[in-house]
């Protein structure tokens, strides 16, 4: 950023209540692809390092200013006592650092003053500092943010006189029939000289429909003076978009999911259906990565070259690793490792660790879990609070039990491990390296390194129950054909088969 791009000051509005969200929430603290509307400002807005950022509050101001501590503790909240309007709470701002400068021995601000509303999430940093350079560059009062709009309802007219210089500003509410029929609307984006718009403001008044001190008469008054005015004409209409209601809220969250996606193709990534992927403006997508239909990247998330994603996905602050492959999934908080693979509806929970080439199979959850590479947990388990060694395979049916319905604690299988079908671990217990498990067991003890561990016990059968204790049901009317055509009687006796055949792949 150049130094002649740099404002003195950016203050940035956010006291008003948002009365047609419908909400008891702030209007800027609604979300919108991974950051609140006022942090998507505010991130437009740093990105010009002004020397100076003011958040102005109103409406449940003690929420928002915690917002404002959490997303961005360096800028200054002032908070609006009255919310008279824009330009009153401009004027407050200004206010507010001109007596913190003096109480710090500071001068004056001077410069350029940047302001704009906490609603506008589409603004990118490239429109705002060429208003600000505009301005540095040719000294004028102010610059204008303006665009063409197809259907300018609801956004203030930009009044040029016969040579096309800015001569005011009229709001749709004190607009006469030729006024609604401009189509330049005023973005309410600014950059202001800090000392000239420190004297119009001291002058407005409330003599308009909504009985407030309207920012849009600073413009006004400076026309009257003979103050030069400029505006920065945008060629996309849709980065002004503002945020009055929740269908407009969608709208914007629609735009902003696009330019996401766009620059991640363009940078290399394969979307497959970009109107059915959302990703945060946060989360980084490396090239030929794949991203398949219905996904939700969200968070922190982060995917690294060459993995796929989807169909039907939603991962929240996960990193996943090269080649690594998640299908029908949700993920939370997790570490996929490079050629690990994940799903089909699988739920990896905060704390999941799966190593290179580890696998997280169909119905499978797990939940503060390291996985080591190459081992699976292919189907239909739920591990939590555990280690799992390298190479180890975990049956289907497998449950880690760590709860004891007062803590939680901590299980460990050791490397090439095999764990039958349907065995239950009961926290906290060490399976050692090498180890088995009979399918059905219940391990409450330690097993040592290449121990065969069965917990079940023995299989018998009584003959004749069924037609005996149930007798007139269709159970037992297919025993009784059964036995009279010579057929195999239920078995009898134990199984001899070994734990190998107990261990699913």
């Amino acid at each position: 950023m150049s130094e002649t791009s740099r404002p003195a000051a950016a203050i940035v509005l956010a006291a008003g209540e948002g009365t047609r969200m419908r909400s008891t929430r702030p209007k800027a603290l609604f979300p919108i692809l991974g950051r609140s509307l006022l942090g998507h400002v505010l991130a437009a807005v740093r990105a010009l390092d002004p020397e100076e950022l003011v958040v102005v509050t109103g409406h449940r101001r003690a929420e928002v200013e915690a917002h404002l501590a959490e997303i961005d503790p360096a800028a200054k909240p002032v908070y609006q006592t009255e919310q008279r309007g824009t330009g009153h709470a401009v004027r407050a701002a200004l206010e507010a650092l001109d007596a913190e400068r003096r109480a710090a021995g500071r001068p004056t601000l001077t410069g350029t003053v940047l302001v704009t509303a906490a609603d506008t999430p589409l603004l990118t940093p490239r429109s705002l500092a060429a208003m600000v350079a505009h301005r540095e560059q040719t000294g004028v009062a102010g610059v204008l943010l303006t665009a063409t709009m197809p259907d300018p309802t609801g956004y203030g007219r930009v009044l040029r006189d016969d040579s096309g210089r800015v001569r005011g500003i009229v709001e749709e509410r004190d607009a006469d029939p030729a006024h609604r029929e401009i189509r330049e609307v005023n973005a309410g984006v600014y950059a202001f000289d800090a000392a000239k718009v420190r004297a119009a403001l001291a002058r407005l008044t409330t003599d308009n429909a909504q009985g407030e001190e309207y920012l849009t008469d600073v413009v006004r008054i400076f026309g009257t003076e003979g103050e030069p005015i400029a505006a920065a004409v945008l060629d996309d209409w849709r980065e002004i978009l503002g945020v009055n209601d929740r269908a407009q809220l969608a709208v914007a969250a629609a735009l902003l999911r696009d330019r996401k996606n766009t620059a991640l193709m363009r940078a290399g990534v394969t979307i497959m259906d970009p109107a059915t992927t959302w990703i945060d403006v946060d989360v980084d997508v490396a090239p030929d990565a794949e991203i398949w239909p219905n996904t939700i990247l969200a968070g922190t998330t982060r995917v690294a070259a060459s993995a796929r994603i989807g169909p039907n996905c939603h991962l929240i602050d996960t990193e996943v690793g090269e080649r690594a492959r998640v299908r029908d999934a949700t993920c939370e908080n997790a570490q996929i490792g490079p050629d690990a693979e994940v799903g089909p509806y699988t739920y990896l929970r905060p704390g999941t660790r799966l190593g290179r080439g580890a696998k997280a199979g169909g119905f499978v959850e797990m939940k503060n879990a390291v996985v080591g590479a190459e081992s699976k947990v292919p189907h239909l388990s739920y591990v939590g609070d555990a280690t799992i060694g390298e190479r180890t395979n975990v049956g289907a049916a497998t449950v880690f039990v760590n709860y004891d319905g007062v803590a939680k604690h901590h299980s460990v299988v050791g490397n090439d491990v095999r764990i039958g079908s349907d065995t239950m671990i009961v926290a906290p217990v060490t399976i050692g390296d090498g180890a088995y498990t009979a399918a059905g067991s219940v391990i409450v003890e330690d097993v040592p390194p290449g121990a065969l561990a069965i917990a079940r016990s023995r299989q018998q059968n009584i003959e004749g129950w069924v037609v005996r204790k149930r007798p007139g049901t269709r159970a037992a009317e297919a025993a009784k054909q059964a036995s009279a055509a010579g057929g195999p009687p239920a078995a009898g006796g134990t199984s001899g088969r070994d734990a190998g055949d107990d261990a699913s792949r």
